[in-house]
C-alpha cells in the first residue's frame, strides 16, 4: 500500500478543534437543556400539581390551563353552596370530555369543558364556551338527580351526560377527588403551579384589578359581600369583587400598591376545620391556580406562602405579613 505524501495527509490539528467545537456546542446545549428542564419541572411547558393531604406520593399534574378552569369549575359550585363531591363529579365530567380544556370541537356540535351541545338545548355556542355558564348549567342538571352525592360518581355524571360511554367517568374519580379536596379549600397547601406568565400580552392583562374580575365572575359578584369580605388594595382602598376601578384610578396606580391585594376571611378562620378556613384556602389555591393568566407571582394565607417560578413554586412558611389567617394576600406583576 502506497504512503500518502505530506500533502495529503488529513489535517488532525483541524479535526481536533472541530471535534472540540463541536463537543463544547452539545455541552452548551445540555446544560441550557437541563436548566429548563430544572426550572420547569419536565417538559419546558409550566405545570401544577396537586398533592394528596394524607399521602405524598399520590399526585396529579396538569397544566395552568386546565387548573384555571379546574378552579372556575369549583368556584362556581362552591359559590352555589354544593358539597365538595358535586365539585368532584364535574371534574371528573371534564375531564373525561375536554381534559379540562375549552375546546371549540367535539362530536357533532359538542363544546367546551363539559362538551355540551346547542341543538340539545344547553345554550348556544358563545355561551357554551363561557367556562362559568357551561359549570352551572352543569349544576343545574346535577342539583336535579335524585340523590346525587349517594349514587358512584359515574352514574351521577352520566344522568346528566347521557354520554354514549357511561362507564367513563369512573377511572377519573380519583384525580377529581383530590382536585375537588384542594379546589375547595378542605386540603390545605395541596395546589402548586410554576406560575409564570405565558406571553407578555397575558402578564400586561394582570394586575389587581384583573384578579378582582376573575373573581367576580368565577365566584359571583355578590359571593364577597354575603361573606363579610371586602376586596382592597394594599394602598388603603377598596372594591367590592366585581366593581371597577375609577379612570383615575386605572392610570394612576400608587407604585407601592399597584401588585398587592387582600381578600379578607371571615371571623373564624383561626380554627383550622373551620368554614372561614376553608373558604381562605380555598381563595388562595384558585389564585395559585390563575397565576400564570393572572401574572400572579406571590400568594399568602396562614402562615404559608407561594412564590411563582420553577421549583420556588410550591407552599413554604412565610413572615407574619404575608401568612395571616384574617385574609389571602395576592401580590401580582404588576
Amino acid at each position: 500500500m502506497p504512503k500518502l505524501s505530506p500533502a495529503s495527509r488529513p489535517p488532525r490539528r483541524r479535526s481536533r478543534v472541530l471535534r472540540c467545537g463541536a463537543a463544547f456546542v452539545v455541552l452548551v446545549a445540555l446544560a441550557a437543556y437541563l436548566t429548563v428542564q430544572y426550572l420547569t419541572g419536565g417538559n419546558g411547558t409550566p405545570k401544577c400539581t396537586v398533592v394528596s393531604a394524607d399521602d405524598e406520593e399520590t399526585s396529579y399534574e396538569f397544566t395552568p390551563e386546565q387548573a384555571a378552569n379546574a378552579a372556575t369549575i369549583s368556584a362556581v359550585g362552591t359559590s352555589r353552596e354544593l358539597p365538595e363531591r358535586a365539585v368532584a363529579i364535574a371534574l371528573a365530567t371534564a375531564l373525561q370530555e375536554s381534559g379540562l380544556r375549552n375546546i371549540g370541537h367535539g362530536d357533532r356540535d359538542s363544546l367546551g369543558l363539559f362538551q355540551q351541545r346547542p341543538s340539545q338545548g344547553w345554550g348556544t355556542e358563545k355561551q357554551i364556551q363561557d367556562p362559568v355558564y357551561a359549570a352551572g348549567e352543569f349544576y343545574d342538571h346535577l342539583v336535579k338527580v335524585d340523590e346525587y352525592e349517594e349514587l358512584a360518581l359515574t352514574v351521577a355524571a352520566q344522568r346528566v351526560q347521557r354520554s354514549g360511554y357511561p362507564d367513563a367517568y369512573a377511572k377519573h374519580e380519583p384525580d377529581a377527588t383530590l382536585l375537588a379536596a384542594a379546589l375547595t379549600g378542605r386540603a390545605a397547601a395541596t395546589l402548586t403551579c410554576e406560575g409564570r406568565a405565558e406571553t407578555a400580552t397575558t402578564a400586561r392583562a394582570g394586575g389587581p384589578e384583573a384578579v378582582r374580575s376573575a373573581l367576580a365572575r368565577d365566584f359571583g359578584r355578590d359571593a364577597f359581600e354575603t361573606a363579610g369580605a371586602v376586596v382592597g388594595s394594599s394602598d388603603g382602598t377598596a372594591a367590592g369583587a366585581g366593581e371597577s376601578p375609577s379612570p383615575a384610578a386605572s392610570s394612576s396606580p400608587s407604585p407601592s400598591a399597584a401588585g398587592t391585594m387582600t381578600i379578607p376571611v371571615a371571623d373564624g378562620a383561626k380554627d383550622s376545620g373551620s368554614d372561614a378556613r376553608r373558604r381562605g384556602w380555598e381563595l388562595a389555591h384558585w389564585a395559585v391556580a390563575n397565576s400564570s393568566r393572572l401574572g400572579i407571582e406571590r400568594v399568602g394565607y396562614a402562615g404559608r406562602e407561594w412564590v411563582a417560578g420553577g421549583r420556588a413554586g410550591e407552599w413554604r412558611t412565610a413572615h407574619a405579613a404575608s401568612g395571616s389567617v384574617d385574609a389571602v394576600r395576592i401580590v401580582t406583576g404588576q
